[in-house]
């Protein structure tokens, strides 16, 4: 059974850093797309930032320059790096995964990841 588990969430100030971590069991790294997906209260879950298994990384517009999503495949790990937070980045983040052939696309699309977590909340103050 595939298990998503994520890690790091916490509450910051606006323009500090978080890392998140997402590992997993029984799953194979290496035949996947991962990504990281947030949802804000109120609001529809969006996508943030996927990475395929040869690095190649997509990023939603908003964390572009802010955010760096990372793969370990020998702990089975995914990471997201998360410089300069700012209020509106506020909401709970999921770890998702989908395995495919060639490549994430469409790298952000919700639909087309079957496994998830289970969420860690991060709180931006200003």
């Amino acid at each position: 059974q595939v298990q998503l588990v994520e890690s790091g969430g916490g509450s910051v100030q606006a323009g500090e850093s978080l890392r998140l971590s997402c590992t997993a069991s029984a799953y194979t790294f290496s035949s996947s797309c991962m990504a990281w997906f947030r949802q804000a209260p109120g609001k529809e879950r969006e996508g943030v930032a996927a990475i395929d298994r040869n690095g190649a990384a997509t990023y939603a517009d908003s964390v572009k320059g802010r955010f760096t999503i990372s793969l370990d495949n020998a702990k089975n790990s995914l990471y997201l790096q998360m410089n300069s937070l700012k209020p509106e980045d506020t909401a709970m983040y999921y770890c998702a995964a989908k395995r495919t052939a060639w490549g994430c696309n469409p790298a952000l699309l919700i639909a087309t990841y079957p496994y998830w977590g289970q969420g860690t909340q991060v709180t931006v103050s200003s």
